[in-house]
């Protein structure tokens, strides 16, 4: 979990050139979600009984929050690598699907249940929807407003 969120922060550090300082980045209204889904997702994978329910309650709880506050829901069953990014809140829906490294999300991206996996380094532009069974390779990016409903090889933009 610790190494995830650290790449996550860094990327978004990375992203954001003006702003300097892991401060900054932790103030920012999308870095709460992505601590929220990343706890949700370590207590999904805790295999200590007891803790493991306490534990849940209170990333249920912490994640309704953030869904409310923010606008962002990412589902704990997800499997997203590290390098997470959400450039803007509301409006964020992503199902639980396998997701690759350096991900890139704006407003308005709904990733529906039945994905079938997205690879690494892929960008959503705002508005954008993957729904059916798509899959979307590597090195992809899907521009604003796109609705992607079939496979995507590596290294295309979608429009």
């Amino acid at each position: 979990m610790f190494e995830n969120l650290k790449a996550d922060l860094s990327a978004a550090q990375e992203d954001r050139k003006l702003e300097k300082g892991v401060l900054r980045v932790l103030l920012r209204m999308e870095t709460i979600a992505i601590i929220s889904y990343r706890f949700g997702h370590w207590v999904e994978n805790l295999r200590i009984p007891v803790l493991r329910q306490l534990l849940a309650v209170a990333a249920m709880i912490f994640q309704r929050c953030v869904q409310v506050l923010v606008g962002i829901y990412i589902s704990p069953d997800a499997e997203i690598g590290p390098g997470l990014t959400i450039h803007t809140p509301f409006g964020i829906i992503v199902g639980p699907n396998k997701i690759g490294e350096n991900l890139t999300i704006q407003s308005g991206v709904v990733i529906a249940a039945g994905t079938r996996g997205i690879g690494d380094n892929v960008y959503f532009g705002a508005g954008a929807k993957v729904m059916g069974g798509a899959k979307i390779g590597n090195n992809v990016v899907v521009a604003a407003n796109s609705l992607v409903l079939t496979d995507v090889p590596d290294n295309m933009t979608v429009i």
